[in-house]
């Protein structure tokens, strides 16, 4: 059992983000091990690998991480705990975000079976409520683009959720792909010339990257965006998911699990129990639309 040793127990960290825009989801991550009673430096010592938004990274990071012999491996999104097991077979990895089932990482989320366990966030099933809460703040908004994410490993199941919104609200939609962080803008400037009136970012590491970007080449488009929680602080009108910090805290409980003598495979995936909207009021006044109480009376947070 990995409690049992004397020596600081490796974990290896694999991020597709950058290190920056993800300060605050490691931190509580570190803060859920050490309120489970693992301090960093005498009983655990971490390896960081970051991809910064560039999924052909991860394959080389993985191998680096892989090489030092962790006892387990916190990996995330899917690209990256894909990239960890073909990298470390043999070692426990802990995902984060994405869902590992549909990339055949993971049997089932009840039983996982292999070596690969932890939380998902399930982006691709709240994907299909962008649209309805984007139509239920800006309800003229009838022509509408989707920047997709085309590193994210399950982002073919959340364009299909969100044609199934879009002939469901019978909008005409837009969709531009980006694979990697300097393609967003290009992309938004062809948007632009497309005269969209609405804007929703699909999940993905490296949109993510370029939040502040997107959300202020929105404000200045007049385009309503609807996004996932970390576009929050960027100014989206709408964001929502589920709370990403609770996720990277909640991934603490898998590693102590297994430091303590678990299968990887025996812990069934969680899924999130909370999901957060907030309404950015500020942006919505600066776009000159009026949120209706309704949307209000639902969200968890109102940006003022």
């Amino acid at each position: 059992m990995f409690a049992q040793s004397k020596q600081p127990l490796l974990i290896g960290w694999l991020h597709a983000g950058s290190r920056e825009s993800n300060r605050r989801s490691f931190a509580a991550f570190k803060e859920g091990l050490a309120a489970l009673g693992w301090e960093e430096g005498s009983q655990v010592v971490f390896d960081e690998r970051w991809a910064d938004g560039r999924s052909d990274r991860l394959p080389a990071l993985a191998g680096e991480l892989a090489a030092k012999g962790p006892a387990v491996i916190v990996a995330g999104p899917v690209s990256a705990a894909a990239a960890a097991t073909e990298a470390a077979p043999k070692t426990p990895i802990v995902i984060f975000l994405g869902d590992p089932v549909p990339a055949g990482l993971a049997a089932s989320l009840a039983r996982p079976g292999g070596m690969v366990t932890g939380v998902t966030n399930i982006v691709t099933d709240i994907t299909q409520k962008y649209l309805e809460l984007l139509l239920a703040a800006a309800p003229k908004s009838r022509r509408v683009s989707f920047l997709v994410d085309t590193t994210a490993a399950n982002h073919a199941l959340m364009l299909e959720a969100a044609r199934r919104s879009v002939a469901q609200y019978s909008v005409e939609a837009r969709y531009a792909e980006v694979a990697r962080p300097e393609e967003v803008e290009p992309a938004l400037s062809r948007l632009a010339k497309e005269r969209i009136q609405a804007l929703v970012v699909m999940p993905g590491q490296a949109v993510g990257l370029r939040r502040q970007r997107i959300a202020k080449f929105a404000q200045e488009q007049r385009w309503p965006v609807v996004a996932g929680p970390e576009f929050a602080e960027a100014g989206a009108l709408l964001t929502y998911g589920a709370d990403i910090l609770a996720n990277y805290r909640r991934a603490a409980y898998y590693v102590d699990r297994i430091l303590k003598g678990a299968k990887p495979g025996d812990l069934p995936i969680e899924q999130p129990t909370k999901f957060e909207l907030v309404i950015n009021m500020k942006t919505a006044k600066a776009l000159g639309l009026t949120i209706p109480q309704t949307l209000l009376l639902r969200a968890d947070q109102v940006i003022e």
